[in-house]
């Protein structure tokens, strides 16, 4: 539990018991506390986000996008090659499937 603060940690151990007061088996009820406590870290902004999972504002250009946003959109329309283009060739390849 890399860089939780005491509250993170008193958060996780009440989940937890929670979890284990209702029956649920031990590597459950800590993955669920895990989960909860890490999904408020990334909302309150205290975790960065490693890769986004989605595929970004549909309001906002191809452009403007980052590059793992237009490969996630990529993925979606199931464009080949796509882990080997650079993000001019994604935005390009995004166009002509589109």
């Amino acid at each position: 539990m890399p860089e939780w603060s005491s509250k993170d940690e008193r958060k996780y151990e009440k989940i937890k018991e929670s979890n284990l007061d209702r029956g649920v088996k031990k590597d459950r009820a800590k993955e669920i506390a895990a989960r909860t406590v890490n999904k408020q870290r990334r909302e309150e902004g205290r975790t960065p986000n490693k890769r986004t999972q989605g595929t970004g504002n549909p309001s906002q250009s191809l452009e403007e996008r980052t590059k793992e946003e237009l490969y996630n959109r990529a993925k979606d329309l199931n464009i080949s090659g796509r882990s080997k283009m650079k993000k001019d060739e994604l935005v390009n390849a995004i166009r002509r499937k589109d």
